[in-house]
């Protein structure tokens, strides 16, 4: 099984509105599963007012907050 990509938007509104914090939550996630993953970061998307965003395999997911985090990994991966 080929690994996953997780990329995360670091640009300023989506790094201050939670994805500083997503970040640790989905390294985490990824190694107490033990899922196969590469995560980076990306710079700004220019869809500010709908974030934070993450993409997930190609999939971008708007909206990612601390409190939804997990379910969107256990939906996606």
């Amino acid at each position: 099984m080929s690994d996953n990509k997780i990329v995360l938007c670091m640009g300023s509104s989506c790094f201050t509105r939670g994805n500083n914090r997503n970040v640790d939550i989905i390294k985490k996630y990824v190694k107490d599963e033990n899922i196969p993953a590469e995560i980076e970061g990306a710079l700004c998307e220019d869809e500010c007012r709908s974030g934070p965003h993450v993409s997930i395999n190609g999939e971008k997911i708007s909206g990612v907050t601390e409190d939804n985090i997990l379910e969107v990994l256990r939906e996606k991966l």
